[in-house]
């Protein structure tokens, strides 16, 4: 007699291939989000705590964030709440959205799917990732090793902000990816997010035609200074023997041969005319 025998359905969760086979996302990321999603909705986890769980270090957890904010996997708010105390709220898809999609979905509203493109349909892909069909790019270049991952994380979030508000300026995950790091440079060379900001969205023409190509531009040609390093400070000369007559070892400041009594004692010495002598013309 054959019996199928079918696990209940909480010990299972579904993940798209697109999750598993994304070319973009490392294996921490993929770890962190299929772990993610399937915690049970009564879960309040922060993703900070299932990184823990999951045993992702820190450094691959920030990366792994990193790489889930720029696909559309995961999106926090900073907001108030009753009494004026502020929190953070969190969101993670198993779909890649943008932040309108992400905030209409947070607010309780159902996004607007977008409209279909001019064209016949095409058959999907099965077995392997979509082709990528923006002039067949690779994965994009790693980010320089001299910025430090919290700044690039950082930046990408300034970024994510800036495209949210300014339509014009509106990046993909991709976009925001690619310009972390130079967004992550500014702020390793002392800018503020304020600066970012202005930088990016200061006298923006009325219509913008590549918002990735102006942001980066724009954060390439105005790129700031570092910091100006402060002047060393000199060393400070050796000890030396005072050669007047109280036998003391001091540290001069410039050329001094003696230490501050003995020359203020011949300083006294001389203005008081003591031991003066006088010679008389021999007649």
């Amino acid at each position: 007699m054959l019996r199928h025998a079918i696990a209940p359905e909480r010990f299972f969760t579904q993940v798209s291939n697109e999750i598993i086979r994304h070319p973009r996302l490392s294996a921490a990321a993929v770890r962190l989000l299929t772990w993610q999603l399937s915690l049970p909705d009564s879960v309040r986890a922060p993703l900070s705590e299932t990184a823990r769980d999951a045993g992702i270090k820190k450094t691959a957890f920030i990366r792994a964030k990193r790489e889930l904010i720029a696909e559309g996997y995961f999106h926090e708010w900073r907001r108030q709440g009753e009494g004026g105390r502020w929190g953070t709220t969190q969101m993670v898809s198993n779909v890649a959205l943008s932040p309108e999609e992400a905030l209409a979905l947070r607010d309780g509203l159902r996004p607007t799917a977008p409209e279909p493109a001019v064209g016949e349909p095409t058959t999907p892909s099965v077995g392997h990732y979509p082709t990528n069909t923006e002039g067949k790019i690779e994965n994009p270049p790693s980010q320089p090793s001299h910025v430090p991952e919290p700044l690039i994380e950082r930046g990408g979030l300034i970024l994510a902000s800036v495209s949210h508000k300014e339509r014009r300026l509106r990046l993909n995950g991709r976009d925001i990816q690619q310009l972390a790091a130079l967004a992550g440079e500014w702020l390793l060379k002392g800018a503020t997010a304020k600066d970012l900001r202005e930088a990016l969205t200061d006298g923006l023409p009325g219509r913008v035609h590549s918002p990735a190509a102006l942001a980066r531009n724009r954060l390439t040609r105005k790129m700031p200074e570092p910091p100006p390093f402060a002047t060393p400070v000199a060393a400070p000369q050796p000890l030396r023997s005072c050669a007047g007559t109280c036998d003391r070892v001091f540290r001069p400041v410039a050329d001094e041969t003696k230490c501050r009594d003995c020359r203020q004692e011949a300083a006294a010495f001389t203005s008081s005319g003591a031991g003066a002598m006088t010679v008389q013309p021999a007649f």
